[in-house]
């Protein structure tokens, strides 16, 4: 199972913290499970924009290449500013 979190401004959007599912069938990178979500529809399809949400497995920034096995933890969320 993956368990996949959405954090600050991707959480409200989607209105959802969290969840866990498992790798769906055709998907095997990150950006392939964004896509897989984003075809839940309106909101979701943010999840495929790389400049309003970023990637993380196993909490580390991923590239969206980064290849799935099922017992990821993935996380989407804005990118951060600092200053």
């Amino acid at each position: 199972m993956l368990t996949i979190h959405y954090f600050a401004s991707v959480r409200e959007a989607l209105g959802l913290a969290g969840e866990t599912l498992e790798l769906p069938e055709g998907v095997s990178t990150a950006g392939e499970l964004a896509d897989y979500l984003a075809k839940r529809g309106d909101a979701w399809s943010l999840l495929t924009d790389q400049r309003q949400v970023l990637i993380a497995v196993n909490q580390s920034v991923a590239d969206r290449n980064v290849p799935l096995g099922g017992q990821e933890e993935v996380a989407f969320f804005p990118p951060m500013t600092g200053g």
